[in-house]
C-alpha cells in the first residue's frame, strides 16, 4: 500500500554528481528547477539549523521557508518545507545524489506530506517538474520552451498572484 505522506521523484542526469549538486545547492543566482527561485540562506549558510528561503528573482516574494536538517555534501540535502501562502505544516524534502554509469541518479523525496492539504497537491504536481526541468538544465543549459514560458508568466503575474503575505519582509531568514 502507497504512504500517502511519502512521494519519491527519481531520474538520471547526464551530469556529474558534483554539478548536480552545485546547482540544487546554488545561492548566487536563480536556481531553475526551483521555479526559478533564488535560495537565501541564514547567517549558518548551508549547514544543519539554518534557516533558507526560495525567492523571487527580484528577492521581492518568498514562496517557500524552511529549516536545513541534513546536509552531505555531495550526496544528501535535506530541509524542512513550508509554503509561505499556505496555513499547512511543513513536510520534509531530501536530495539525494548518486553517481551512476553515465552520470547522477537524482532522487527527490517528499516525506511528512500533510494528505488532503494544498501543499500536498502542490507538492505533488511540482515534484515531476522539478526532476524533469532539472535534467533539462544540467544536460542542456536551459529548461525547456514550456517551463521558460511558465517562468515568464510568473514575471509578469507574480507581483499580480502574490499576496501580501508572501512578502519576503514577513519571511526573514537570519
Amino acid at each position: 500500500m502507497p504512504d500517502e505522506n511519502r512521494r519519491v521523484f527519481q531520474i538520471v542526469i547526464k551530469a556529474p554528481v558534483e554539478a548536480v549538486w552545485a546547482e540544487i545547492t546554488r545561492t548566487d543566482a536563480p536556481i531553475l528547477c526551483f521555479f526559478n527561485n533564488r535560495m537565501h540562506l541564514g547567517r549558518a549558510g548551508l549547514a544543519p539549523g539554518s534557516k533558507l528561503a526560495m525567492r523571487s528573482v527580484d528577492g521581492k516574494y518568498t514562496g517557500v521557508v524552511g529549516e536545513i536538517l541534513e546536509v552531505q555534501r555531495p550526496v544528501r540535502f535535506s530541509h524542512t518545507f513550508r509554503f509561505t501562502n499556505f496555513s499547512d505544516p511543513p513536510c520534509r524534502v531530501s536530495y539525494e545524489l548518486k553517481a551512476v554509469e553515465g552520470g547522477t541518479e537524482f532522487t527527490l523525496l517528499i516525506d511528512d506530506l500533510p494528505a488532503g492539504t494544498k501543499t500536498a497537491k502542490q507538492m505533488v504536481q511540482g515534484g515531476r517538474m522539478i526532476v524533469n526541468t532539472l535534467k533539462a538544465v544540467m544536460e542542456t543549459g536551459r529548461p525547456t520552451l514550456g517551463i521558460r514560458v511558465l517562468y515568464g508568466l510568473f514575471k509578469v503575474l507574480g507581483p499580480v498572484l502574490s499576496p501580501k503575505a508572501c512578502r519576503s519582509e514577513h519571511w526573514p531568514v537570519d
